[in-house]
């Protein structure tokens, strides 16, 4: 058996009880008990709930996904259109990093490496860096423009594609076409 014995907390105190340091404190007594010495039966409930339903069970299968977010989907398109990129130029994109923000940052002018519509950035390549800190290149989608831009699932899974193959067109210098 496990006792813990704790001071009476701040609530007694502001409703004019005794504090933790003063002789006269009274203390809480939490008794535990070991899981050996607790009756059998006593862990899960096993009888109806008090409005006669019974224990409630999973309302979906282990094996079926309850609920993908929008994020978990935009990430699984970008993961789907890259390992297809990446059988074919493995060797070119072996150093490539790529990356999904939310929304791009907040800047009055991009630079010509942000594919943009109209004003709003949908993408950003950002070069790598050889030397003493070699950073690698890196491709930055932008989840929510590309978002609002799809009418459906299929029409945003066709718009990452795209910019994903202009992107590594641009890093690689050849045209998009012989990409897709």
């Amino acid at each position: 058996m496990v006792i813990t014995i704790r001071p009476i907390g701040a609530s007694a105190r502001r409703a004019g009880g005794a504090t933790a340091g003063d002789p006269g404190a009274r203390a809480t007594l939490c008794v535990m008990t070991s899981p050996e010495n607790r009756r059998p039966g006593s862990g899960r409930r096993t009888h109806r709930d008090r409005h006669g339903r019974g224990l409630r069970g999973r309302l979906v299968p282990a094996t079926v996904p309850l609920a993908r977010t929008k994020a978990e989907v935009f990430d699984d398109l970008v993961l789907d259109t890259v390992e297809t990129l990446e059988r074919r130029f493995a060797k070119e994109l072996a150093g490539v990093e790529f990356a999904v923000e939310d929304v791009p940052p907040d800047l009055n002018v991009y630079d010509s490496d942000v594919l943009e519509d109209g004003e709003v950035p949908l993408a950003r390549l950002l070069p790598g860096r050889p030397g003493r800190q070699e950073v690698p290149p890196r491709i930055v989608l932008y989840r929510r423009p590309l978002e609002f831009r799809a009418m459906d699932r299929e029409d945003l899974a066709d718009l990452v594609h795209d910019v994903i193959i202009e992107q590594v067109a641009n890093l690689l210098g050849v045209d998009p076409d012989e990409l897709a």
